[in-house]
């Protein structure tokens, strides 16, 4: 047997690339996370697709900073956004007042990490949420109004410089998605 000719064959065989992966809020997946204990599973081809492809990292920031199922609402104080959390500047704050900003916070910078431990570049996220909001999020109320801001977990997300998407906005996040898979036909 000639061990040369079989190494030559192995060296020219195709490399498979593992797909690119997107980060998912949990919920979006069907888990029932939410501080209800319910889901807002997102019914979509593209979001099947990519399980099917293995690209889907779930991930709860909430429940990943320690939070429980089924906890209180929570919402950013009025006049601030997740940023401002971030930066100690404002705070997440149950609906009894708990200050539970270090829940957020940890979760945020789990959320983070599993995006950077896995090479995620894109994530999609529940809009409103005072986690996921991509650009919107309640007011602080608790009065159910909803102010254009950013949630704790998606200002760290798009402070790193991942590429970050609300369920609506998944049409968009598949093709950013696939421009940047190597050897896919958007690429």
């Amino acid at each position: 047997m000639n061990h040369d000719s079989d190494t030559t064959t192995a060296a020219l065989a195709p490399v498979s690339t593992p797909p690119q992966r997107v980060l998912v809020s949990a919920c979006l997946m069907g888990e029932p996370v939410r501080y209800d204990g319910v889901h807002k599973r997102l019914e979509s081809t593209i979001l099947q697709r990519w399980r099917a492809e293995g690209r889907v990292v779930a991930c709860c920031p909430e429940l990943a900073g320690g939070l429980s199922v089924p906890r209180l609402p929570a919402e950013i104080e009025p006049g601030a956004e997740g940023h401002a959390v971030l930066a100690g500047r404002a705070r997440v704050l149950d609906r009894q007042g708990q200050d539970i900003s270090a829940s957020f916070v940890e979760g945020a910078v789990r959320a983070l990490a599993l995006a950077r431990q896995y090479g995620i570049r894109v994530a999609v996220l529940k809009e409103g949420s005072p986690s996921c909001g991509t650009g919107h999020i309640y007011d602080g109320t608790f009065g159910g109004v909803m102010v254009a801001a950013q949630g704790v977990t998606a200002a760290l997300l798009i402070q790193a410089g991942l590429r970050v998407f609300s369920e609506t906005q998944i049409l968009e996040a598949d093709a950013v998605l696939r421009a940047g898979q190597p050897g896919s036909r958007d690429s």
